[in-house]
C-alpha cells in the first residue's frame, strides 16, 4: 500500500498539512489497508474540506473510491491529484495500483519508475517494481532493482533468492550461482527438514546442472541428503540418477534408475534412463543392439511381473518375428483381461507398417480360434477383441474394393459387437467415431446419444456427445446436453464453459457458428478464446511474489517457461487464424457484416441462441447489483473489473469495426516470427499483409510457407494471387523495398513463366490430388478461364485416377455452388453416390431430417421451428 514520507524527509510547503490533517492522513491510510473504505472516504472528505487541493488526499480518496467500485469517478481524482503533486511517490504509486489493476503492465511500470524517483529506497514499491519487471520480463531492469532490495535488507533470505532467480530468468547463470553461494554463507542453525531451505537447495542443484557442473551439483546433493536438508526424496534420487548419467557414472546411475523403476514399475522415462546407463538409446537404437535390450527389458518384465512399461517398451524395439512374439503376447493378454484402453496404448506402433499388419494377424487368429472353438472362452473376451478389431479397422481402412467402400468391415465388426452387448457405452462411442470417419456425422451423434443415454453419469461421453452435436451444427441441442453437468444458476450452460475456460467447447461452438454462415458469432467466440489466453498471461502476476515468498523457486521457472509458450498453444493459433480470416472476409466484402446477423434472415435456432445470449448478458449485468446490496460496508470491491455488460450478443460490433484488416493483423503480428512453422499461420498473414499493402511482408509470408510445404493447393492459390496483385501495380515501391520485393517475387514465380503455364504444369505434378485439383480449378478461374473449363476440372475429383476424399468433394461443391455452375447438383449426387455410408452429401431436405430429434412433444418454453 503507499506509505508516508520516510521519517526525517522534507516535505514540500503545498503537500505539507498541519498536525491534525497530518495524523487523520495516516489514519486514511491505515483504512485503505485495512479495507474500512467508508472511514477512509469520510476522512479524505475531511481533510479536503479544508485543503481541497491537496494532491495525495485526492489520489487516496480516489483509490477508496476505485476500489468502492467508481472506477471513473475515482481515477479522475487521481489524475487530478497527480498534476497537484507531480514530485509525490505516493500519487504515482497509487495510479501505478490502478493501472496494475486494469492490467496495464506498461503504464503502473512507468508510474512505478516516476515514483521511485521521489522515494529511491521505498521497499513496497520496488517490490511491486520488480513484479512488474518480471511481468514484461524486463530482466536487466529487474535484476538492479532485486539488487537495490537486497542491499536495503540483506538480513531477509527471500531476497537473495529472489536476485538470483533476476540473474537466472536473464540468462546470467553464473551470477546466480555466485549469489547462492554467498546466500549459503550467510546461513546459520537451519533446523532439519526445512522445506524452504530444501526448496533452495533444489533450485541450487538445477542452476549446478543448468550451467554444466554437474559433479559440483552431484557433491551438494549427496552433502544434502545427508545431513537431512533436503525434505524430498523423490527429488533426490530422480536428481541423482540424471546427474550421474551426466558425469558418466554409468554403473552407478544404473543403479539409481533401478531404484526408480522399483519405486514406480510404470515410468516409462525411468526405463529410457535405465537403458540410456547401460548404453542404450532405444529412440536411436541400431539393430544388433536389439537383442541385449529385448533381453534387459525381459528380464525387468519377470522382475515386475505387474508392470506393462518393461513389455510395452520391448514393442517399441523388437521388429520381425520377435515382434510377432512379443505382440501377440501383450495383446492376448490385454484381451483377456478386458483391458479398452489396449488399442489407444499400441496404435503408436501403427506408424510402422509392418508392425500394424502384424498386428491385425495375431488378433485376427485370435478371434477366428475365439469363433471356432468349442472351449468355454469368455464372452469378455470375445467382445473386447471384437472391440479391437473394430478399431484396428476404423483407423487404419482397407483401400477402398467396390462394391465394399472403407469402413464397411469395421462397421460390421462393432454391429457384431452392439448384438453381442448392447448396453456397453464404449461399442456406441466406438460407433459414433466409425460413422463420423465414414462421413456420416448424423449418425455419429446419434450413436453417442445412445452412449450417453445408457452412462449419464459419464462427463467424457457427455462432452463427446456435445461435441459430435456442435459439429452437425445442432447448437441448441448441445446446449441441452452440456446442461446436464454446467451450473444451474448458471445463464446458460455456453456462458458456463466459458466461465470455466473450456478451449475444447469454445473451439467447437465458433467452429459451427463460421459453418453455419453467422461470422458475428463465431467472431465472438473467438475473441473469448483469446481473452482465456489474457487471462493466463495475467494469472501468472501473483505467482511472481508468491513463488518467491513460498522459495517453490523450480515449479515458478517451469511456470515461466510455460507462460513464455503460451501463445503458441494450439487452440490460441486456431483462433487467431480464424478470425483473422473472418476478419479477411469483411475487408473483402463489408455487406458481411450486417447481412450474415440479420435477424431477418436467420433460422429459429439461430434466433433462440440470440435470445439466450441476451439473457445471459442481462443476468451477468445483474450479479452484481445483487452482491452489491448484500455486501458489508468495509468490503472491498477491488480493481478487478467485475462482469461486463455483454454490449454486443450477436457480434454485430466486433464485425462492424472501422479497420477490419489492421484488427486481423493485431491477431497475426505475434506469430509472424522466423520460428513459426504453421503453414495456415503464414497463408493467413499473406492473405492480410497482402490487403495492407505490404507486398513484402506478404512474399516472405509465401517463402516461409513455401519452405514448409511447397506444392499445398492454398499455397498455390496466394502464389498466383500475389503475381497478378504485383503485376497490376503502377509501379513497384521506391528503395530499398522495391528491388527486395522484385527479388522476392523472382524466388516465388519466375516472369518468364505464364500464369497459365505455370498452373498447368501444376496440376500435371499432382493430377491425383483433389486438394490440387481443386486448386488447380480456383486459380483457373482467377484467370478468367470458361465456366465450362473450370468445371470439367473439377469434375476430375470424381474420376478413379484422383484420390478424393469427402473434405475435398464438400470443398468442390461447395466452390461449384459459389460459381453458380448447373453442374452443382449433379456433383453432389455423384458424390453421394460414391460415398455410399456418407450423408454429408444428401439434399437439405434430406439432411433436415437427419438432424430433427425424435418427435416428443414440446415443452412449454420451446419454440415452433421457423415457419411453423
Amino acid at each position: 500500500m503507499p506509505q508516508g514520507p520516510a521519517a526525517g524527509s522534507a516535505i514540500p510547503a503545498k503537500r505539507a498539512l498541519p498536525s491534525k490533517e497530518s495524523t487523520l492522513f495516516k489514519d486514511l491510510l491505515s483504512h485503505y489497508e485495512s479495507r474500512q473504505l467508508k472511514k477512509g472516504h469520510k476522512i479524505a472528505d475531511q481533510i479536503l474540506k479544508k485543503f481541497p487541493e491537496h494532491g495525495e488526499t485526492l489520489c487516496m480518496k480516489g483509490l477508496v473510491l476505485t476500489h468502492m467500485g467508481k472506477r471513473e469517478e475515482g481515477l479522475e481524482l487521481v489524475k487530478k491529484g497527480i498534476r497537484l503533486d507531480l514530485t509525490s511517490h505516493i500519487c504515482w504509486h497509487v495510479f501505478g495500483l490502478i493501472q496494475k489493476g486494469e492490467k496495464n503492465y506498461d503504464e503502473a511500470l512507468k508510474s512505478y519508475t516516476q515514483a521511485l524517483r521521489f522515494d529511491k529506497e521505498n521497499l513496497n514499491l520496488l517490490q511491486d517494481a520488480a513484479n512488474l519487471q518480471t511481468q514484461l520480463r524486463l530482466f536487466d531492469s529487474l535484476q538492479e532493482t532485486r539488487h537495490t532490495i537486497l542491499r536495503l535488507r540483506p538480513n531477509v533470505r527471500r531476497n537473495w533468492v529472489a536476485l538470483a532467480v533476476a540473474y537466472h530468468l536473464g540468462g546470467n547463470l553464473e551470477d546466480a550461482r555466485n549469489v547462492l553461494e554467498q546466500y549459503a554463507r550467510t546461513l546459520k542453525n537451519i533446523p532439519d527438514y526445512d522445506t524452504e531451505h530444501s526448496e533452495v537447495i533444489l533450485y541450487h542443484i538445477r542452476l549446478l546442472a543448468d550451467l554444466g557442473h554437474n559433479a559440483d551439483a552431484l557433491a551438494l546433493l549427496d552433502t544434502s541428503a545427508k545431513s537431512r536438508a533436503v525434505v524430498d526424496r523423490m527429488s533426490i534420487m530422480e536428481y541423482r540418477a540424471r546427474l550421474l548419467s551426466s558425469t558418466g557414472a554409468q554403473d552407478d546411475a544404473a543403479h539409481a534408475w533401478r531404484a526408480l523403476i522399483e519405486h514406480n514399475p510404470d515410468n516409462y522415462a525411468y526405463y529410457r534412463g535405465y537403458l540410456s546407463a547401460k548404453g542404450f538409446d532405444i529412440d536411436n537404437l541400431p539393430e544388433v543392439k536389439t537383442p541385449e535390450v529385448l533381453k534387459i527389458l525381459s528380464e525387468l518384465g519377470e522382475q515386475m511381473p505387474k508392470a506393462a512399461a518393461p513389455r510395452r517398451l520391448a514393442l517399441d524395439v523388437a521388429s520381425g518375428t520377435e515382434f510377432t512374439t512379443l505382440a501377440r503376447t501383450y495383446i492376448l493378454s490385454a484381451l483377456r483381461r478386458g483391458i479398452p484402453s489396449l488399442f489407444a496404448d499400441i496404435k503408436a506402433l501403427y506408424t510402422d507398417p509392418a508392425k500394424r499388419d502384424a498386428i491385425e494377424r495375431v488378433v485376427t487368429a485370435f478371434y477366428d480360434s475365439l469363433s471356432n472353438s468349442a472351449s468355454a472362452s469368455t464372452p469378455a473376451t470375445h467382445l473386447w477383441t471384437l472391440y479391437f478389431l473394430a478399431q484396428h479397422h476404423s483407423f487404419s481402412p482397407s483401400p477402398p474394393s467396390p462394391p465394399s467402400p472403407p469402413y464397411t468391415h469395421a462397421l460390421t465388426l462393432i454391429h457384431t459387437a452392439l448384438a453381442h452387448t448392447p448396453t456397453l457405452p464404449e461399442l456406441h462411442t466406438l460407433h459414433a467415431r466409425i460413422l463420423k470417419r465414414a462421413g456420416d456425422p448424423y449418425g455419429a451423434c446419434a450413436a453417442l446419444e445412445e452412449a450417453r443415454r445408457l452412462d449419464g453419469q459419464d462427463r467424457y461421453v457427455n462432452t463427446k456427445s456435445a461435441k459430435y452435436h456442435l459439429r452437425c451444427g445442432m447448437l441448441e441441442e448441445a446446449e441441452g446436453v452440456l446442461g446436464v453437468f454446467t451450473k444451474k444458476d448458471a445463464a446458460s450452460p455456453g456462458a458456463d464453459l466459458e466461465d470455466m475456460q473450456s478451449l475444447l467447447y469454445m473451439l467447437e461452438e465458433a467452429s459451427a457458428q463460421n459453418r453455419l454462415n453467422r461470422p458475428g458469432l463465431a467472431l465472438k467466440r473467438y475473441l473469448a478464446i483469446q481473452k482465456v489466453f489474457d487471462d493466463i498471461y495475467n494469472d501468472q502476476y501473483d505467482f511472481h511474489s508468491y513463488s518467491i515468498r513460498r522459495f517453490t523457486i523450480n515449479i515458478y521457472l517451469n511456470l515461466m517457461s510455460f507462460e513464455d509458450k503460451l501463445r503458441a498453444h494450439p487452440a490460441y493459433v486456431a483462433s487467431s487464424v480464424e478470425a483473422s480470416r473472418i476478419y479477411v472476409r469483411v475487408h473483402d466484402d463489408p455487406s458481411v457484416a450486417t447481412a450474415s446477423t440479420s435477424i431477418a434472415n436467420m433460422t429459429g435456432v439461430a434466433k433462440k441462441a440470440i435470445k439466450k445470449a441476451k439473457k445471459a448478458a442481462f443476468k451477468a449485468q445483474e450479479e452484481p447489483k445483487k452482491g452489491l446490496t448484500q455486501a458489508t460496508s468495509n468490503e472491498d470491491k477491488g480493481l478487478e473489473p467485475g462482469p461486463a455488460k455483454d454490449e454486443d450478443p450477436e457480434g454485430i460490433k466486433a464485425l462492424g469495426v472501422k479497420d477490419p484488416i489492421e484488427q486481423a493483423w493485431k491477431l497475426l503480428k505475434p506469430f509472424a516470427t522466423p520460428t513459426q512453422n504453421s503453414l495456415d499461420v503464414w497463408i493467413a498473414v499473406y492473405d492480410v499483409s497482402v490487403r495492407r499493402q505490404k507486398y513484402l511482408l506478404a512474399a516472405k509470408a509465401l517463402l516461409k510457407a513455401r519452405g514448409l510445404k511447397g506444392e499445398d493447393g492454398e499455397l498455390h492459390i496466394r502464389i498466383v494471387d500475389f503475381k497478378q496483385r504485383v503485376s497490376s501495380l503502377p509501379q513497384l515501391p521506391a528503395d530499398p523495398i522495391g528491388p527486395a520485393l522484385a527479388s522476392a517475387l523472382a524466388l516465388i514465380l519466375p516472369d518468364e513463366l505464364a500464369l497459365e503455364t505455370y498452373n498447368s504444369q501444376y496440376l500435371q505434378r499432382h493430377a491425383s490430388s483433389a486438394a490440387s485439383v481443386l486448386a488447380a480449378a480456383k486459380v483457373a478461374h482467377n484467370l478468367h478461364a470458361p465456366i465450362e473449363e473450370v468445371e470439367d476440372l473439377l469434375f476430375r475429383l470424381t474420376t478413379p485416377e484422383v484420390n478424393d476424399d469427402i473434405k475435398s468433394g464438400l470443398a468442390t461443391h461447395a466452390f461449384l455452388v459459389k460459381l453458380g455452375s448447373r453442374r452443382a447438383d449433379e456433383f453432389r449426387q455423384g458424390c453421394d453416390d460414391r460415398y455410399v455410408l456418407s450423408t454429408v452429401f444428401k439434399t437439405p431436405e434430406e439432411i433436415a431430417r437427419l438432424r430433427a430429434p425424435p418427435a416428443q412433444g414440446m415443452s412449454d418454453g420451446d419454440e415452433p421451428p421457423e415457419g411453423q
